[in-house]
């Protein structure tokens, strides 16, 4: 199997970067998710504590028919205002879904390379960021988008623990504005 590192180098005779790029079927699963969104979002904040909800709203759009943007807006637990970003799109040469995410109450950017299971219904984003559990350290996630119909999509979030299992600390159902 070829490491990321090894699938990032541009090979011998490879003009694919100056050619215009054409959507595939990959880009057109991604676009199924263009439109405006509302969600209702429970996260666990820790043992003994009770799950916080939230909600807030998500605009997807296609850049170009080869990426979605999603711009989100909701609140954090203290009241004030949290704005998120998401790039989602497809690298036929990785064969990979690649993107990034970034929001207004973190520092850190996640990058994320995926892949889909075999009925096409579920996204699974690998990304690495700060350990909630032990500050000055990374661990690894995964964010995994669900589709449930043409108008719902779960999203969950979960981490990888110490024991190699993975802990899932965040759902949220996404529910398409008509």
């Amino acid at each position: 199997m070829t490491n990321a590192a090894e699938l990032d180098k541009p090979q011998v005779g490879d003009l694919s970067g100056c050619m215009p790029a054409k959507p595939q079927a990959e880009h057109e699963w991604l676009h199924q998710l263009v439109g405006e969104w509302t969600y209702e979002a429970e996260c666990l904040m820790g043992p003994d504590q009770p799950p916080m909800k939230s909600s807030g709203t998500q605009s997807f759009s296609s850049f170009g028919g080869l990426w979605l943007v999603g711009d989100g807006a909701g609140a954090m637990p203290d009241g004030s205002p949290a704005t998120t970003r998401i790039t989602l799109g497809y690298d036929p040469q990785k064969e990979r879904y690649v993107g990034s995410f970034i929001g207004s109450m973190m520092s850190n950017q996640w990058v994320y390379t995926g892949t889909r299971n075999a009925a096409g219904t579920t996204l699974t984003l690998d990304t690495e960021g700060p350990d909630f559990t032990q500050p000055g350290k990374t661990a690894a996630y995964q964010d995994i988008l669900e589709i449930k119909s043409p108008d719902h999509h779960i999203l969950s979030s979960r981490s990888k623990g110490e024991n190699g299992e993975w802990v899932q600390f965040m759902t949220a159902h996404y529910r398409r504005v008509k």
